[in-house]
């Protein structure tokens, strides 16, 4: 990805909620808007089911533009990163992307985060929209010797493009050496219609998928390029809300809900995001204090009802923890929810109750995730 320019992604006055660059194609596209981190976002546009069921079985095209981008550069930029995140990125390569977490001193997630290795000294971080602010005061208040941290947030525009024909439909706008083979792999400097973009073999939904980054200026053209590309092969747009019933299908985390500064990344079952063999780092010795007295788990509902997030699992007369997230899938065709369970109770099989709406309501714990794709 090239540096930023000087054009602005926001476009409301200052303590407004803003709008990211493709807005208009949004309203053109007849989405709903919502405010959503700061931001006016479509919730969706012709249905939730549908555009989950798209980026299943065909493609979807999300605007993540919101999501947040810093830049750490110079000779102690993957010592910073070794201090202050959890994963070890010693020996890894150019054009790798590797997730992670930044921990409290208490070893709770102050955010998951992926990092973009461009060279020896020079990172991108990808961070949540909600948490931008407060992870960039975090990262600067630990930086320590010679480097440099660039919030680049409001310059860069995103969108993922996933689903199983994600990649036909990219390769109609990218030359072959311009798309990432392996997962967790990015190419810098795609070009799509002139716009240079970072294309990142990742996202946020089970499905094969790339993450595009540009400039602001270019974000139009590219979505553009895209929806133009795939119109034969079943791309829709996709909203706000598919984006979520399509995560918790495929079991995956989201801040605020499976984590936050009080939960650890083995609670939640992140320990893949944890290097506990590298050196110290910020939360480490709260991390080495045991085996977590609580998990997240799935949870199959097999009663009548959707089970949402807060609501409390019980065992018999006891709660035993709270649901996290909770919705009905729609490719499964059935409700499931994800818990934060007392560790006694996360066996595989484990019947439990859920309290909704004040009816309980069946559920036994299960595997995630739920949804796997076929490869």
């Amino acid at each position: 990805m090239e540096e930023p320019g000087s054009e602005a992604k926001h476009q409301g006055a200052e303590g407004k909620i803003l709008k990211t660059p493709l807005y208009d194609a949004h309203v053109r596209c007849g989405g709903r808007i919502v405010p959503f981190a700061g931001y006016l976002l479509p919730v969706q546009y012709r249905g939730v089911i549908a555009e989950h069921m798209a980026v299943r079985e065909a493609c979807g095209l999300f605007d993540v533009s919101h999501m947040g981008e810093v830049v750490y550069e110079g000779p102690d930029a993957l010592a910073n990163l070794q201090r202050t995140m959890t994963n070890d990125f010693s020996g890894m390569a150019p054009g790798r992307v590797r997730y992670s977490l930044m921990c409290n001193e208490d070893g709770g997630a102050v955010d998951d985060l992926v990092v973009c290795k461009h060279g020896e000294e020079k990172y991108l971080v990808v961070v949540n929209a909600a948490n931008r602010s407060k992870d960039v005061e975090w990262m600067r208040r630990h930086a320590f010797g010679d480097v440099t941290i660039r919030d680049i947030s409001d310059d860069v525009a995103q969108v993922a493009l996933q689903g199983p024909r994600s990649r036909a439909v990219l390769s109609r706008v990218v030359p072959p050496e311009g798309i990432p083979e392996r997962y967790y792999t990015f190419v810098d400097g795609a070009e799509i219609r002139g716009a240079r973009c970072l294309v990142s073999r990742t996202g946020y939904t089970g499905e094969l998928g790339y993450e595009i980054y540009m400039g602001n200026g270019d974000a139009m053209r590219v979505w553009e390029a895209l929806m133009e590309a795939g119109a034969d092969l079943g791309l829709v747009p996709a909203g706000l809300g598919a984006r979520d019933t399509l995560r918790l299908e495929a079991g995956m985390p989201l801040y605020g809900h499976e984590m936050d500064e009080g939960v650890t990344p083995f609670e939640a079952g992140l320990g893949f995001g944890v290097s506990m063999e590298k050196g110290g780092f910020v939360g480490r010795a709260a991390l080495e204090k045991g085996a977590p007295e609580r998990l997240r788990v799935g949870l199959r509902i097999t009663g009548r009802g959707i089970a949402r997030g807060g609501e409390a699992v019980y065992l018999g007369g006891d709660v035993v923890g709270r649901v996290t997230s909770g919705t009905h899938c729609p490719y499964l065709g059935r409700p499931a929810a994800m818990a934060m369970l007392a560790s006694a109770h996360t066996a595989e099989g484990t019947e439990l109750e859920v309290d909704v709406r004040g009816r309980r309501v069946s559920a036994e714990v299960c595997a995630l995730p739920f949804y796997k794709r076929q490869r």
